[in-house]
């Protein structure tokens, strides 16, 4: 042998685990060998990257509140928006009613809008010790606008001699299971094949054993004891817990509370029937700080069903501090905490968060609704509790779209009611993705669509814009369709169709084909997309 040979390893021939000697001829064949073995492998790669079936979106309607479309973002951010706080639309100040208003649900009825809502004043307020109003009860109100809410004398609690009331539900009447009113959600149930005296269901905890139960009803007023038997039993359940019926995938849906190692969390369990459901598991929130979640209200958007929507109640525990004793309420939350530290203590806010499969969410850090200016009625334990559901109402704008109703707490367990605070969003409105005056550009993801016309949510400053490319899968823009063939889009509008050279908006000719959507923003954001028909 050689003395300038060796038994030493090739780098490239650890592939074969053989030893090769590193004579000149040895050494070079086994390089070529290999490296058509690499040249192979990055070959195959390439074929797997571009062989990633497209995501089919049909004529669905996607919105930019997480990353699952997007494939590349050039100066464009998405930012969270937050809801413009309007008037208090009502107060719970009946007799029966109080400062511990909870847990609300709304929701259309037909030409109505419903409202549940607990009633009583909290146990460890003031108004309790002087005036001891029923704290386990369910009320009911509607409006025909979403501001101006009534209460409905459906004659079925009695309350000091009279039913001349709204109260729906007490304790009394759940007794069997040893329910709690006072921890309820109502909803109507959109399953197609739900049974017509079940349309409105209450998911509510007993004790009777303790777990999830559900009462149910034909007319959303005068609701039964579906089963004695809880359709859930591992949970805490001292929260708002909740069921909806998934459209989409075509079964029901409950969240409920549970605590992790001693934080606030939620679980959550899919089922055909509602009167049954497997073991929860935990939510999950990727690259989000660990936060105490007080409620989840996860529910399916209404304009995109396929994704659901979270406005948890954050609660965060500050202790007491100087900035503390500045909040307003001093003297409420220093008697307060004498029931316990936290009811004096703690403070709380709405975050925001999303998901495509209903288990993991994209949650975002900063708050949907901040408890804002340090006035009277806000920053305490229960303030900016939004309500389990979502509603559209007229504008206060003549001529323009419609807006998205949300509700939620103020002066929770303060004085001798609750108010609540109603804040508009625009539609689609939770997220935008949004560029500078310098611009910037978005990059989907391969997608497959439906339709014949691209219509875009967005909204620009007077001297912003927005161009739209659809480009093949590689990136290279279909003729006809590019960026120089399309207009410069300014305005702000929910729905306005995309065009392209000579006005055209018709895309029907690339539908069912792999496509990418380039999106060129300047001074804009750009809310929401779909293909869709002729306007």
């Amino acid at each position: 042998m050689n003395p300038q040979e060796s038994l030493e390893i090739c780098p490239l021939c650890v592939l074969d685990r053989k030893p090769t000697m590193k004579s000149q001829q040895s050494h070079t064949a086994a390089v070529s060998i290999h490296v058509g073995i690499f040249l192979l492998l990055i070959a195959a790669n390439v074929g797997i990257a571009q062989a990633v079936e497209p995501i089919d979106i049909g004529r669905r309607r996607e919105l930019f509140v997480d990353q699952y479309l997007i494939d590349r973002l050039d100066d464009v951010e998405l930012e969270l928006h937050r809801p413009t706080r309007r008037e208090v639309v009502f107060r719970s100040d009946a007799a029966w009613e109080g400062n511990g208003s909870a847990y609300q649900s709304v929701f259309q009825d037909g030409e109505r809008f419903r409202m549940y809502y607990r009633g009583g004043h909290h146990p460890a307020s003031k108004a309790y010790e002087t005036n001891k109003s029923p704290w386990e009860s369910l009320c009911v109100a509607e409006s025909t606008d979403g501001i101006h809410w009534t209460r409905p004398e459906v004659g079925i609690v009695e309350f000091q001699g009279s039913t001349k009331n709204n109260l729906v539900l007490n304790q009394a009447m759940v007794s069997e299971i040893g329910g709690s009113p006072a921890h309820t959600s109502v909803f109507k149930d959109t399953n197609p094949d739900c049974p017509a005296d079940e349309r409105y269901k209450i998911v509510i905890v007993g004790s009777k054993p303790r777990g999830l139960y559900l009462l149910v009803s034909a007319d959303g007023l005068r609701f039964e004891l579906k089963s004695k038997k809880p359709f859930v039993t591992e949970g805490a359940f001292d929260s708002q817990n909740l069921m909806f019926w998934d459209s989409v995938g075509k079964v029901y849906r409950e969240y409920h509370r549970q605590f992790d190692q001693g934080v606030r969390g939620i679980m959550t369990a899919t089922s055909r029937d509602p009167g049954s459901f497997p073991k929860p598991q935990w939510l999950e929130y990727p690259d989000a700080a660990e936060q105490a979640l007080y409620t989840n209200q996860v529910q399916p958007y209404y304009r995109a069903p396929h994704i659901f929507m979270g406005f948890p109640m954050r609660y965060n525990d500050r202790g007491w501090s100087p900035s503390m004793k500045k909040l307003p309420g001093l003297e409420e939350r220093e008697y307060r905490a004498k029931k316990h530290p936290r009811y004096g203590t703690t403070v709380t806010d709405a975050a925001f968060m999303t998901s495509r499969d209903g288990v993991t969410f994209s949650r975002w850090g900063e708050a949907f609704i901040r408890p804002g200016p340090a006035t009277k009625d806000t920053w305490v334990y229960g303030d900016n509790f939004i309500f389990w559901g979502m509603i559209q109402t007229k504008s206060h704008l003549e001529g323009a779209a419609d807006d998205i109703s949300l509700y939620a707490t103020e002066g929770y367990w303060q004085g001798e009611s609750t108010s609540f605070r109603r804040y508009t969003l625009r539609q689609d409105g939770f997220v935008s993705a949004a560029a500078g005056w310098k611009g910037g550009r978005l990059q989907t993801k391969p997608i497959v669509f439906d339709g014949t016309q691209l219509e875009l949510n967005f909204a620009t400053s007077a001297a912003g814009s927005i161009r739209v490319e659809i480009q093949d899968v590689d990136g290279k823009p279909i003729t006809g369709f590019s960026l120089a063939e399309c207009p410069e889009i300014f305005g702000d509008t929910i729905a306005r169709s995309v065009v392209w050279k000579d006005d055209s908006k018709d895309v029907s000719s690339l539908a069912g084909k792999p496509v990418r959507l380039l999106f060129e923003l300047k001074d804009a954001d750009l809310y929401s997309f779909r293909f869709g028909g002729v306007e």
